[in-house]
């Protein structure tokens, strides 16, 4: 028996890299089992505050417990995979099922993409056990930028969807939380000058600041999405739909040109859209915002006009569709000859 143990043992410390590994592959393939049920249904969401609740927890908690002497040195180290295997999972579930939410309120082409593509790379980090345990989560600062940047990921997405708030104010409030995690973890540090945690405390107020009021553009307006757009020359006002969608933008004289969009929203959701209108990159035309109102099967339906004196040959016709925090919600295009409207 003695000898089946030590074979056991001795097969578990000269492989358990490769059988972390292992593992890491398996949490992969589970999340994105977890990316497919994150675009059926968000109901999961609700669970969202125990995930978070945790982590936050168990991070402020396990500086704490592995320095207690009276715990033997090698229960330590259990305790911390322990704690770090239950946070990766958590980080998993999460991360995951938010992804798809995001990637589809992005645009393709848009700086908002970037977000999306930091969302990918740190749900991806929290598969990698090896690189969590051993990097992660004993760097100085790494574990509160980790989880600052997705509290504020997880609360955006989950405020309007939960809690029906719109995105203006859920972008400002998922910027107060995160600091206040940046700051939590920041505090619990061991071995830390006071000042240098103030300032890592302001440089993430300033950060978190700017990007809730200047850099609203470079967050995915989650959930909202863009279901369906074209253009017109008339409007069908008894079906309230565009007469015959147009493949190509015509040239020549005056045209007055119809944009529809379809929005997606959760029922209970309230925001408010508008279209921007940009004929060769520059604007021309804003729409006044419109009250969005979610809930509905094909999606909330925005319809705007403009009347174009001469449109050139090789000009290009572009919507955006943006709420009142300045989110892109999606484009569609139409150039003069060059087939069917494109997002």
């Amino acid at each position: 028996m003695e000898a089946i143990k030590r074979f056991f043992s001795g097969f578990l410390n000269r492989h358990q890299d490769k059988l972390w590994w292992f593992h890491s592959s398996y949490s992969l393939l589970l999340g994105i089992g977890v990316m497919w049920l994150g675009t059926k249904n968000f109901t999961y969401l609700r669970l969202a505050v125990f995930h978070i609740a945790f982590i936050w927890l168990s991070s402020l908690a396990l500086p704490l417990l592995v320095g207690l002497s009276s715990i033997p040195e090698h229960w330590r180290r259990r305790l911390r995979l322990l704690i770090n295997y239950f946070q990766r999972n958590f980080y998993q579930q999460l991360l995951f099922f938010i992804l798809p939410i995001y990637y589809l309120s992005a645009t393709w082409g848009a700086s908002n993409m970037l977000f999306v593509l930091l969302l990918a790379v740190s749900a991806l980090l929290a598969t990698m056990d090896i690189i969590y345990d051993r990097y992660l989560t004993v760097k100085k600062w790494l574990p509160a930028v980790f989880f600052a940047f997705n509290l504020f990921a997880c609360i955006n997405v989950m405020l309007p969807v939960v809690w029906n708030f719109r995105n203006f104010f859920a972008l400002r409030l998922s910027a107060l939380l995160a600091l206040v995690g940046f700051a939590s973890f920041s505090l619990a540090q061991r071995g830390v000058k006071t000042r240098d945690r103030l300032l890592s405390i302001l440089a993430a107020a300033l950060l978190l600041a700017g990007i809730s009021e200047i850099g609203r553009p470079l967050i995915p307006p989650a959930p909202l999405r863009l279901l369906e757009s074209g253009f017109s020359l008339d409007w069908d006002k008894q079906n309230n739909r565009l007469s015959e969608r147009l493949s190509e933008l015509p040239g020549g004289g005056p045209k007055k040109i119809f944009a529809l969009s379809a929005i997606a929203a959760p029922l209970g959701l309230k925001d408010r859209v508008s279209h921007r209108w940009y004929l060769d990159g520059q604007m021309v035309y804003a729409s006044p915002l419109i009250n969005l109102s979610g809930g509905r099967k094909s999606g909330f339906r925005l319809w705007t006009f403009r009347t174009f004196k001469n449109i050139s040959s090789a000009s290009i016709l572009r919507v955006d569709v943006r709420t009142a925090a300045g989110q892109l919600i999606g484009r569609f295009r139409l150039r003069a000859g060059k087939g069917r409207p494109s997002r």
